[in-house]
């Protein structure tokens, strides 16, 4: 049986906690700024509203519901791995979604301005669905649709999103019998788009040094057994203007990491010659992992000759 390390349990921890964080995040944002401004949404929160504001049957019930079907048929589809995470948090986003729709079962918040209750509730969702994204889950609804359909079509998961909560947005018209909620509705959907993709990148940006300095050794066992843990590599230069021969030494780090670079760096050499740039993408051990997705292209049988 495969040992399981402490750091892959800190690591499950965290993702945990942090799916909570999010799914807390969301709930706030749909129960107490959108849900009672007539404010709709995307996914499976999209069709409880409406059958909310329909046929008043609590939100809570109506998505816990709906992603239980989901899920059900995602774990024979996906298998328990995918789901496992989701299941936490959707779980968790009916727990808190009951609970805050206790506190706020009406607009008590920016009552009759519902623009602003527009971007601010946005705001929340994006940046809980952000959280949970970043670390493996997911409030369910149109995620696990999109990932099914994912599985057998070669359809991109942001189009399959995107499809399902502007249908599901446009539906609302059936119960709201206004546009111009519909079109908050739209804004909302943007908002929130704007503000997961910014939650997800900012944990995902990394920089490039390239360092040149005399005690090139010291800073990369500094580097290397410090607490960024980062790798180096050393690359043969030569100056223009002296001749002499140079080392350089090139470091990939996250973006939050660079401050300890920079104070590790000066603490062995203060005339060190630094450089920083922002690098688009770090794939390997240490950072993201490499998805190609690979066509399946049918084997084509060229018919024998007799």
């Amino acid at each position: 049986m495969k040992k399981i390390s402490k750091g892959t349990i800190y690591r499950e921890v965290i993702d945990y906690i942090m799916i909570a964080v999010g799914m807390m995040s969301y709930a706030l944002g749909w129960t107490i700024f959108l849900l009672p401004n007539n404010v709709s949404t995307g996914g499976v929160a999209g069709l409880s509203s409406i059958a909310f504001w329909g046929a008043d049957v609590p939100v809570q019930f109506t998505y816990f519901a709906m992603n239980a079907i989901l899920l059900s048929i995602a774990l024979k589809v996906l298998g328990w791995k995918f789901c496992v995470k989701t299941i936490f948090g959707v779980v968790l986003m009916t727990i808190f979604v009951g609970t805050f729709r206790n506190y706020f079962p009406s607009p008590t918040i920016l009552h009759g301005q519902t623009f602003m209750a527009t971007m601010i509730g946005a705001v929340f969702c994006g940046v809980g669905l952000g959280f949970a994204l970043s670390h493996n889950g997911s409030s369910g609804g149109s995620d696990i649709v999109a990932a099914m359909v994912n599985k057998y079509r070669d359809i991109s998961l942001g189009r399959v999103i995107l499809l399902c909560d502007m249908t599901i947005v446009t539906a609302s018209i059936v119960v709201l019998h206004s546009w111009e909620q519909v079109i908050y509705g739209y804004v909302n959907l943007i908002v929130t788009s704007f503000v997961l993709d910014q939650v997800v990148n900012s944990g995902r940006r990394k920089v490039q040094f390239l360092i040149i300095s005399e005690k090139y050794e010291e800073i990369c066992e500094q580097i290397t057994a410090g607490p960024t843990h980062r790798g180096c590599t050393i690359l043969e230069g030569k100056g223009y203007y002296t001749g002499n021969n140079i080392k350089v030494v090139v470091v990939v780090a996250r973006l939050q990491e660079a401050r300890q670079v920079y104070q590790m760096i000066n603490d062995i050499d203060e005339e060190a010659f630094i450089t920083q740039s922002q690098v688009m993408g770090v794939f390997g051990k240490g950072f993201d992992k490499l998805k190609v997705k690979h066509r399946k292209q049918a084997a084509q049988k060229l018919p024998s000759e007799s």
